[in-house]
């Protein structure tokens, strides 16, 4: 059997339990097809960066999935035919990761580091902010100025003398 990670995204406006409740309804959909569920993690309610469906935010959850590719492809059937489910993905992986994703382990790890002024700077020196620090860049010209990049300004033709 493959090995799969799948990730969807419920609707804003569900709660946590009705979440809960899809999650073990396509379960069931992978275990009567002849497949198993691994890990499940639900990364929460989080902004989306476009609007979907109307939805500002949405339910991301995540699932390691054993299973045969037909089961899967229930499942998916399912979710496209579902009006809680705003979007999903699967990827086939070659294995399941062990402990926590990546998403979950920024959340953790998030509280460890600190501000963005904590960090260490190693062997590169203080920073530079280029040629803003420096004193030896000139004046700066502007094109409509006078004696700007194209040189002083020259009367119009024809403008001078009214009509001809």
């Amino acid at each position: 059997m493959a090995l799969y990670e799948h990730v969807f995204l419920a609707r804003q406006d569900l709660s946590q339990q009705q979440v809960d409740a899809l999650v073990e309804q396509y379960k069931g959909v992978i275990t009567a097809n002849g497949g198993s569920i691994g890990r499940i993690e639900n990364w929460g309610l989080k902004s989306l960066t476009y609007r979907v469906k109307k939805n500002r935010k949405a339910y991301y959850t995540l699932m390691d999935i054993t299973c045969p590719p037909a089961a899967l492809n229930e499942m998916e059937r399912q979710m496209g035919l579902s009006e809680d489910v705003l979007r999903f993905l699967t990827i086939k992986v070659e294995a399941h990761e062990e402990g926590t994703s990546a998403m979950m382990q920024k959340r953790e790890e998030r509280s460890e580091r600190g501000g963005f002024g904590d960090r260490d700077r190693g062997d590169r020196g203080p920073r530079s902010f280029g040629d803003r620090d420096r004193g030896d860049r000139g004046p700066r010209s502007f094109g409509d100025r006078e004696g700007g990049d194209r040189g002083p300004r020259r009367p119009r033709e024809g403008l001078e003398g009214g009509a001809e």
